[in-house]
């Protein structure tokens, strides 16, 4: 079971009990722009999903995790490594924290910095990617402020409101030069 700690929040693995709290997300309409969701998830999914989060991120290609201010407290946000791809050693990175009044308190930047050094001092990843809308200057700000640049921008990308939005790819690689000095 996975759990970090930093200096005012932890980052857990997904627990039974947060069931209700991942259907909030998933079904959360405005923030499906920057989830890339399509349509709503059931209780059922959601609690399917929850049963099997204990999988591998080799086997699951992902890893999703609650992002907490105590380990008995619930989930603020998640944090998400997906597109796991262990030949290349990279990821893609996905963070949402849940509510205004949760948002600009450096949970999401603290969150941030723990996936990092977990995905590239235990999961030995050569490279970290984020999607992230050219609108959505709060992301960009977060990324940046780790060391993720801008590689490029999809033109047209995504149909929001009848709209299509640009997505920029920011990217973070690791500053080591072989995997074996990760160790």
């Amino acid at each position: 079971m996975i759990t970090l700690k930093g200096d005012n929040i932890y980052i857990r693995a997904l627990e039974p009990n947060d069931l209700e709290f991942v259907y909030a997300i998933e079904n959360d309409q405005s923030i499906w722009e920057v989830s890339n969701t399509h349509t709503p998830y059931s209780r059922f999914l959601v609690k399917q999903y929850l049963e099997n989060a204990h999988q591998d991120i080799y086997e699951a290609k992902q890893l999703r995790l609650a992002i907490c201010q105590d380990q008995d407290f619930p989930a603020l946000g998640l944090i998400d490594l997906f597109d796991f791809d262990p030949k290349n050693n990279r990821a893609g990175v996905g963070i949402v924290i849940q509510g205004n009044e949760n948002r600009n308190q450096n949970i999401g930047s603290e969150a941030l910095g723990l996936l990092i050094q977990y995905a590239f001092h235990h999961l030995n990843l050569h490279q970290l990617y984020a999607n992230i809308g050219t609108e959505n200057e709060a992301s960009k700000a977060l990324f940046t402020k780790f060391g993720f640049q801008s590689i490029g921008i999809k033109k047209d990308w995504n149909l929001v409101n009848g709209v299509y939005k640009d997505e920029a790819v920011f990217q973070l690689v690791n500053n080591h030069t072989s995997v074996s000095e990760l160790a």
